[in-house]
């Protein structure tokens, strides 16, 4: 995550020092706790949860468990991630408390510009997705637009929106006070909203509430007017991860003033230093429930302690990838994948619906940042173009459904119109053949080195134009001929003349025959230069030129 990258390429420079060593002096652990304590500060994490941290993990580093231990160093980094994972929320995760009769009242509290509108339609999807029926609240109506925005993000969701007052309108329509004031009552509109969910049976209530550019009384007492008027099951409190010390000052007001029940942290795809926000719930005791991580509906997921100290430590989160992996992918299409890469009948229809899979999980980026060790290779991760995989579906979708079939039958034509038809150059079109053959070359061998299949799937992997014989007898032929009619009608002529070898000529795609009959005295004429050791014709200097080119 954008927000801690500092804080993790900070950490991780303190702990270079202790790899290799067998065993660790008093000084070398004072050494690593300053480069941590000001990689903390560096990062924004509040003073008091800095020094408490520090003098944990000091007491525990000179302990036993790091003097005897095998591996001193791997020892001081579990130790940190132990305390880390403290901080973050005591090592517990906390579910959503749900009413025992719905329905469930989520009311949201904050500041204005935390992001408070677009999660409640993040919420209301995630909890959609897990079989509830939420409802989204307006209760909102100090913003200008506040109302508006609410119903576009509850559309894209999915979600209904309860919103009998329109609110402040920023110019034109409705305006019906002036900015700054409400054009309704916030606490009547969440009590009605109650009444309504009840009355069409939603099990789930999110409340929008009204935010301020900073804390104030008048701010604190709607907040507690609303929350009286519907006894709300959870209070979340919406904090900016961006918006360094002024977090904890900002969390500790509205803990006094309504007493909220958990934190959501939002913002943390950006690149500002967000420690203050692991401030939250060390300072105030509550735990935090979720973290938002983009703009889209499905950059929003559970908050797991552990699992955050695993990657501010660049340790990856691999459990979440596979969570991730296990909702989104389906079971049979991926086990009908692997047979089809072990019997070499792997084409681009099944490529494109792995992308499709690939897709649904989220951004690459936030993918590949879950696998262990990614820090060191940011700067790669920042220049990976998200659009590649719409360039590259863009290239399929302009193949013919026999082409997706059969890559082997794209000759230089085709690959032009391909180019033209997809908006991309013809190098590009052949770097994505090249590619998903030797992807598909690397995926037979390792379906035979495992005794020639899938486990569990039955019977050796044959087939499919993925032969290991007949590659010693490809020659370079040394010109090509010029003619479109003579080049066609002797490719024709090999491929004919290969489909009846058994060997499949070591390429990854399987050849078929294009004409069922070659042209007259061509036969003849193959027929009586006959063939090397390797199956291939022996064909005069002059016959064309580019059927030894083609070979090659």
């Amino acid at each position: 995550m954008a927000a801690f990258s500092s804080l993790t390429d900070r950490l991780s420079n303190a702990f270079k020092h202790l790899k290799g060593k067998g065993k660790l002096t008093e000084a070398d652990i004072d050494g690593t706790i300053r480069e941590i304590r000001r990689a903390l500060l560096d990062a924004d994490v509040a003073l008091d949860v800095v020094r408490s941290f520090t003098s944990r993990v000091r007491e525990r580093a000179l302990g036993e468990e790091v003097s005897q231990a095998l591996n001193p160093a791997q020892q001081v980094v579990k130790i940190v991630n132990d305390e880390l994972t403290q901080v973050l929320g005591a090592g517990v995760d906390r579910p959503l408390n749900f009413a025992k009769n719905p329905p469930t009242i989520i009311m949201l509290a904050g500041l204005q510009g935390a992001g408070k509108t677009t999660l409640a339609g993040k919420l209301g999807y995630w909890l959609k997705d897990a079989g509830h029926t939420p409802l989204l609240v307006a209760a909102d109506l100090q913003r200008p637009n506040a109302v508006t925005q609410l119903q576009v993000v509850g559309e894209r969701a999915d979600v209904p929106v309860y919103a009998p007052e329109k609110g402040v309108q920023s110019d034109g329509g409705e305006a019906v006070a002036a900015p700054g004031q409400t054009s309704g009552d916030p606490v009547k509109v969440a009590r009605d909203s109650i009444q309504y969910a009840k009355d069409k049976l939603y099990d789930t209530v999110i409340i929008d509430t009204a935010g301020r550019l900073g804390v104030d009384e008048e701010l604190m007492k709607q907040a507690r007017d609303i929350r009286d008027a519907v006894n709300p099951n959870e209070i979340l409190f919406v904090i900016d991860a961006m918006i360094g010390q002024d977090a904890v000052q900002t969390a500790e007001a509205f803990n006094k003033g309504v007493d909220f029940t958990g934190v959501v942290l939002s913002k943390l795809d950006g690149d500002a230093r967000g420690g203050a926000a692991l401030s939250v719930a060390s300072v105030t005791g509550k735990p935090i429930l979720f973290v938002s991580n983009g703009e889209g509906l499905k950059d929003f997921e559970v908050f797991h302690p552990d699992r955050m100290a695993s990657r501010i430590l660049d340790m990856g989160d691999i459990l979440t990838l596979i969570e991730q992996a296990q909702k989104e992918f389906d079971e049979q299409e991926a086990m009908e994948s692997a047979k089809k890469m072990a019997k070499g009948t792997y084409g681009l229809d099944d490529f494109m619906e792995q992308l499709e899979q690939v897709r649904k999980l989220g951004s690459m980026k936030s993918l590949l940042g879950m696998i262990p060790g990614m820090a060191t290779h940011r700067k790669e991760l920042e220049a990976l173009d998200e659009h590649e995989i719409d360039r590259t579906e863009a290239i399929i979708h302009s193949m013919t459904p026999e082409e997706r079939r059969d890559p082997s039958i794209i000759d230089g034509s085709r690959r032009a119109r391909i180019a033209y038809g997809s908006g991309n150059t013809v190098s590009s079109v052949n770097g994505l053949l090249q590619r998903f053959e030797q992807a598909a070359k690397m995926m037979k061998r390792m379906t035979n080195k495992v005794g020639g299949g899938i486990p569990g799937m039955g019977g050796p992997a044959m087939g499919g134009g993925y032969g290991k014989k007949g590659k010693k007898g490809k020659k370079k032929g040394k010109s090509k001929s010029g003619n479109p009619m003579k080049r066609e009608a002797e490719e024709k002529a090999l491929r004919q003349k290969l489909a009846g070898k058994k060997n499949s000529g070591g390429s990854a795609f399987a050849k078929k025959p294009q004409n069922p009959a070659l042209p007259a005295g061509l036969q003849e004429a193959m027929d009586a230069a006959g063939t090397d050791e390797n199956g291939t014709p022996n064909l005069p200097p002059n016959f064309g030129g580019g059927l030894s080119g083609l070979l090659g």
